[in-house]
C-alpha cells in the first residue's frame, strides 16, 4: 500500500518571487549574472539556485519538476516538451549501440514504433514479450540487456505490469526498470514499488485539459543529473525543452489531479459494470474477474480507484467506427485520440494510437480490430451518459 501522493504535492510550498501563491511564470530564455565566475560555475552545474539558459533549466520548469518528484517519491524530475521526448530521452540515456531492451509487447504505438523501427539505426536490439508472463521476461534477458520497459497499465489492452516483481528481476540482473505511468498517476507510484525511472505524458491525466503537450521523467538525482549534463545529457543535447508558460499551467492543474482521478475512476467503474450487464465484452482492471485485477489491487493506492480507461470489443473495425460515430452525434463524447480529458474520448486503437503496430503483431498481442478504448470523462451524471451509450448500442 502506498502513501497518499496528493499530500506530498500539497506539502510542497512553492511561492513566487513576490510571495505569489501561484509561482511566477519565467519567460526569459537567458539569465544575467553580476559576476562572470558565477556564470562559469552555473554552466558546470556548480552554482546552487542559478539559471543560465531556458533549454538547460528555468524556474517555472523547476517548480513543476519538484512537484512531480514529490508526487512520485523520487529524488528529482525533469520536464520535457512531450511524452515521447520523455520516453526516448530516457531510453537513449540508458542504452548505447549494441545494447538490448526487453519491452512489453503491448505498449503505446509511438513507443512501439521507436523501439521496433527507430533504434535499429543505433544497433540497439529489442525483444517484445508478454509483460505479464514473468518467465518470458526472465528468458528474454541477455548479457547486454540494459533495460526492461513497460507501462503500469498498458495501452490499449489495459494489462497490469507487476512492478515489484519486474523490479526484482531488474535488480537481480543489474539493469534498469523504466515504467510509463501515464494511465495511472496517483493510483500507482512505480518508483515506490521499485522502478528506477518513471515517465509520463503529462498531456493526459496530469494536465487534464488537452490544451498542451508535455512529458516528464522522474528518477534519482544521479539519473536526472546525467540526463541534463551539458556535455553528454540526452535531454540537454536533444533539446526537448518545455515552454515555461505550459509548465506553470500544468503545475496549477496538478492540484486538482487527486479529485479528477477519483471521478475518472468512479465513472469508468460505473460504465464497465453497465457494459458487462448489457453483454458487451468489457476490459477494465477494476472488475474482479479481470486478469490484472489482483495485481493492480496489490500495488494501488485504493483511494483513487482503478483508473479512467475502459475498452470494449465491437468485434470488427466497421462496427467500432459506426458505434463511435453514433456516440459522438449523441453527445457521449468525442471521437478523438488521447485521454485524461474532462470529456469522454473514444477511439478504435488498432486504427489510431496503435496503428504503428503491424497487424500481425496486433493479432499476436490479442488486440481486436473492433476494440474501442474509452477515456471516461468527469461527467457528473454518469447514469445519463450510460443511457446515451445504451441508445447508441441499440442502433447497431
Amino acid at each position: 500500500m502506498q502513501k497518499d501522493p496528493s499530500t506530498k504535492i500539497f506539502d510542497l510550498l512553492q511561492f513566487g518571487e513576490y510571495g505569489d501563491v501561484n509561482p511566477s511564470v519565467c519567460d526569459s530564455a537567458t539569465f544575467t549574472f553580476m559576476q562572470a565566475k558565477t556564470m562559469m560555475d552555473t554552466f558546470h552545474g556548480e552554482a546552487e539556485g542559478c539559471f543560465l539558459y531556458s533549454r538547460h533549466w528555468n524556474p517555472s520548469n523547476k517548480y513543476l519538476a519538484d512537484a512531480l518528484a514529490a508526487m512520485e517519491g523520487t529524488e528529482s524530475a525533469w520536464v520535457t516538451a512531450s511524452g515521447m521526448a520523455a520516453i526516448t530521452c530516457s531510453i537513449l540515456q540508458i542504452c548505447n549501440s549494441g545494447d538490448h531492451i526487453v519491452c512489453s509487447l503491448t505498449t503505446y504505438g509511438g513507443t512501439f514504433a521507436f523501439l521496433f523501427n527507430y533504434v535499429k539505426k543505433f544497433n540497439i536490439d529489442v525483444t517484445f514479450v508478454d509483460i505479464t508472463n514473468l518467465d518470458l521476461v526472465k528468458q528474454a534477458i541477455r548479457p547486454n540487456t540494459r533495460m526492461i520497459y513497460t507501462e503500469s497499465m498498458t495501452n490499449p489492452l489495459l494489462q497490469i505490469s507487476d512492478i515489484p516483481a519486474l523490479a526484482k528481476i531488474s535488480d537481480d540482473h543489474h539493469i534498469k526498470l523504466v515504467v510509463d505511468n501515464t494511465f495511472t498517476p496517483m493510483i500507482v507510484a512505480p518508483y515506490q514499488l521499485g522502478a528506477h525511472i518513471v515517465v509520463y505524458s503529462m498531456t493526459k491525466f496530469i494536465n487534464g485539459k488537452n490544451d498542451c503537450v508535455a512529458g516528464a521523467i522522474c528518477a534519482s538525482h544521479e539519473f536526472i543529473n546525467a540526463l541534463s549534463d551539458v556535455n553528454a545529457g540526452t535531454a540537454m543535447l536533444l533539446g526537448p525543452a518545455l515552454d515555461p508558460l505550459r509548465s506553470s499551467s500544468i503545475l496549477k492543474n496538478m492540484h486538482t489531479l487527486h479529485i479528477r482521478m477519483k471521478q475518472h475512476s468512479t465513472n469508468a467503474m460505473y460504465l464497465a459494470v453497465k457494459f458487462k450487464e448489457y453483454g458487451i465484452k468489457i476490459n477494465y482492471p477494476g472488475l474482479p474477474e479481470n486478469k490484472g485485477h489482483k495485481t493492480l489491487k496489490g500495488m494501488m493506492n485504493p483511494e483513487f480507484g482503478f483508473g479512467g480507461l475502459i475498452a470494449i470489443d465491437m468485434v470488427t473495425a466497421e462496427r467500432a467506427a459506426k458505434l463511435m460515430e453514433i456516440m459522438e452525434k449523441s453527445g457521449v463524447g468525442y471521437l478523438a485520440v488521447s485521454l485524461g480529458y474532462f470529456k469522454t474520448l473514444f477511439s478504435n486503437s488498432g486504427k489510431s494510437t496503435s496503428s504503428e503496430v503491424p497487424e500481425e503483431i496486433q493479432r499476436e498481442m490479442g488486440l481486436s480490430e473492433g476494440l474501442v478504448r474509452f477515456s471516461v470523462g468527469l461527467d457528473n451524471d454518469i447514469e445519463n451518459t450510460w443511457q446515451k451509450i445504451q441508445s447508441c448500442l441499440s442502433q447497431m
